[in-house]
């Protein structure tokens, strides 16, 4: 059984992609993620999967921990296109099997939302690999300090971000462990239909909740010993500069690619 999760887990690396300012890596992201929305055509398709593979190889991460990141949600993508291939019935028939038939409009579909969805995970994941949880927030509350005018709790939520990124790798780990003691103990988790394995994972519950409160019980005492106050002005030991011959650079290719996706749109 296995409960390994990769969010929030850093992998320190040399790279152009470790380098960035943080600030500059979330905003990009964010905007990679969201024109894979709008992808709609093989250019397009073809352009935000080179840019995604550009990625992965300037980051120096190993491919194999983007995909263990990405990997609980792969059933999500198959029955994703599934449904796509079987259920979308316009277009040119392909394949006749009996009563259903597969179509080019269904093929298509299954590719393009795989895909589409796939390279936006992968980037995702690449950011959380790149960066640091700390980092991160840091980064998010820097984007996020135009909003604290208009009243939202701008430290408040980083600090929820940061603790939340932080316990999940902790959490995992806190699993593996219920898991193998459960397992040493008699219970079998494994080889079980979704009925079967739900009310054998029941007794994981109650040990995994009582470790979240114990954590969240300490972090509190930490907290309260170091005299932490809401709403006190803070400085951050990594002070975070914006470098125009390395953070530029990657504002500028990132503009040069949402003009060549926009291009693909409108063109083909």
């Amino acid at each position: 059984m296995a409960l390994r999760v990769s969010v929030g887990q850093y992998f320190s690396a040399d790279s152009p992609i470790h380098r960035l300012d943080p600030r500059v890596k979330l905003a990009l992201t964010l905007a990679y993620m969201l024109s894979c929305f709008f992808v709609a055509n093989p250019a397009m398709l073809a352009l935000a999967g080179a840019a995604a593979l550009a990625l992965v190889r300037l980051s120096r991460v190993p491919a194999g921990l983007l995909l263990r990141s990405v990997r609980p949600i792969f059933f999500f993508l198959v029955l994703t296109s599934v449904f796509n291939l079987f259920f979308v019935c316009t277009g040119n028939p392909l394949v006749q099997l009996g009563p259903v038939s597969v179509t080019y409009d269904g093929a298509w579909a299954a590719v393009l939302y795989s895909l589409r969805f796939l390279f936006l995970l992968v980037v995702g994941a690449l950011l959380m690999c790149t960066t640091t949880p700390i980092a991160l927030t840091d980064a998010a509350e820097s984007l996020m300090a135009p909003f604290a005018r208009w009243g939202l709790p701008v430290h408040d939520v980083a600090l929820i971000m940061s603790i939340a990124l932080r316990f999940v790798p902790t959490l995992s780990r806190e699993a593996e462990n219920v898991v193998a003691a459960q397992t040493a103990r008699g219970a079998d988790l494994e080889n079980k239909g979704a009925i079967a394995y739900a009310r054998a994972c029941v007794p994981l519950v109650v040990p995994l909740f009582a470790s979240a409160l114990r954590h969240a019980e300490n972090l509190g005492r930490a907290m309260d010993a170091r005299c932490y106050t809401d709403g006190a002005h803070r400085t951050r030991y990594h002070v975070m500069r914006f470098e125009p011959a390395r953070d530029g650079v990657a504002v500028a290719v990132a503009a040069g690619y949402l003009v060549l996706l926009v291009a693909c749109a409108v063109l083909l």
